[in-house]
Parts: C-alpha cells; structure tokens; sequence
C-alpha cells in the first residue's frame, strides 16, 4: 500500500474535511478488517468509500466482484493507479454518492445478495444506515467502521442511554457484533477519535414482524425524537399526529406504562406499540 499522504502529495492532493476524508495508512490493519470480515471467493462487494484503495485491494484479492463507491472525482485516478499497480481487474469504480447508488440493480445482475463494507463518514452514517436497512432484501451482510462514539450508540441495548433509534432499526432486522478497534493513528489525516468495526447480518424474517414497517420505523422515530419526554407527550407531539388520548390508548393496548421513555423499550415492545398506534388511530 502506498502511503496516503505521498500519494496525494504526488497526485497535489489533500484530504477533504467536507467529505469525511481519513485514509486508513496501515495496509496489516486493511488485511486484519478483510480477512476477520469472513470474506468469501463467492462475495460480491459493495465498498463505500474506495479513497485510495486500502480496503479495495485486500478485497479485490478476497471476493469474486468489488464495487467500489467513490464520491470524488478527484480521488479516482489514484484509486485507478492503485488497481493497476496490483494487476486487479475484479473491481468496479462507481463514482457517485453512496446514497444515490441502486444496491437493487447489483444484486439483480449477479442474481444474489450482496456484501457491504466501509468505512462511513460521521455526517452521513445514520442516512446510510436508514438506506441499508430499508434495502435488506438485496443484502446480506455490512461490515462497518465508525467513530467508536457512533459505533457503540448503534450497538447500545435497550436501557442504555446510548439506546436510540437507529439501535431499534438495526435490532429489528439483524444481529450485531463488533469485530475490531482501530486506533486513530492508523489514518491519515488522524482522526480525534479511534473507530470501531461491527458486522451487522441482516434476518431473512424479523423476530417480530410490524404489520407495516414503514410505519413501524415512523413510531420509532416519534418516540425517540423527545428522548426526555415519557412515551404519551413523545408520542402526541410527534409527527404522527395522534393526540394524548389516542397516545394513551395505544399504549394500554400494548401492555405499555405510558410514563416509560423511550430508551427502555425492546424491540418486541416497540412493535407492539406501532401495530397499537395503527388500530387505536
């Protein structure tokens, strides 16, 4: 691997703060993510964030077909350069922003369900997150690094104060384990907080299903959108439009204490409460 900064340098480059830019500098820890990531020949993967290609290559090397996802233009000759260097040719370059990118169309050509993996970028995790979780039927498996802060609120359990909506999300649809810490001086330019890597693996079916999912995910944004409010004034003045008495129904229909907040309620409660919200609306 080429060190970030001289390749930049050589190409008069310099990270861009706008978009999140910190390269991982250390090509055993890129080795490390792959190989305990649990990679197979057969693996089609989607890479958000190629960079420079620290991931890219050990993947390329991996995996039967890589996607990989950069936003800036300027980034792409030296990402090229880096295939080349290696003699890589599995590897697709799909310049556009991850949000925009149709996971549905790939995994439709290959016929299977596919593989993310990437490092995200603090101002846009959540929303890659929601993108992730709402497109689970093309998916297998996403292995991602985060700020350690960001990682640990997204694998928080219920009661925590960490506990929060995207907790819910991921709980309701996949299982979630962390596989690695990487310390912040293995990137260029360091960030101020070490990451963390978890492996999230999508069900085929939730535990308990919602009887309308997209509602499901609204109740749960509803409720946590004023975390210190008890669950009926969260629930009756949120975008659900549903007044204190309706608030207060579901939650008797649900076996649910209205003075309860949200941090503390599973994901079973959590769809009871929206299928409730549904029939007493």
């Amino acid at each position: 691997m080429t060190s970030p900064r001289s390749l930049l340098s050589a190409f008069n480059l310099s990270p861009k703060k706008q978009f999140g830019q910190n390269f991982l500098s250390d090509p055993k820890t890129a080795e490390m993510i792959v190989s305990r990531s649990g990679i197979l020949k057969e693996d089609i993967v989607l890479e958000i964030g190629a960079g420079l290609g620290a991931l890219t290559v050990p993947l390329a090397l991996a995996a039967e077909k890589i996607y990989a996802v950069e936003k800036d233009l300027n980034l792409l000759p030296l990402l090229k350069s880096e295939l080349n260097a290696k003699n890589i040719d599995n590897v697709s370059i799909v310049n556009e922003n991850i949000l925009e990118t149709e996971i549905e169309s790939i995994a439709a050509q290959h016929g299977r369900k596919i593989v993310v993996i990437g490092n995200l970028p603090y101002n846009i995790s959540s929303q890659v997150l929601v993108k992730l979780i709402i497109q689970r039927k093309f998916l297998s498996r996403a292995i991602l690094m985060f700020q350690k802060e960001l990682s640990e609120r997204i694998c928080a359990k219920p009661g925590c104060k960490d506990y929060g909506r995207i907790s819910v999300m991921l709980r309701y649809c996949a299982g979630i384990g962390k596989i690695a810490d990487v310390k912040a001086s293995l990137f260029f330019p360091a960030p101020k907080i070490d990451s963390q890597i978890i492996d999230i693996r999508f069900k085929d079916s939730p535990d308990f299903p919602a009887d309308d999912e997209k509602f499901f995910f609204s109740v749960i944004k509803a409720a946590f959108g004023k975390r210190r409010k008890t669950l009926k004034n969260a629930l009756s003045g949120s975008e659900l439009e549903i007044d204190a008495i309706t608030a207060l129904s579901a939650l008797d229909f649900a076996g649910i204490d209205p003075a309860r907040r949200a941090e503390t309620l599973t994901v079973e409660e959590f769809v009871r409460l929206s299928n409730a919200v549904m029939k007493n609306s």
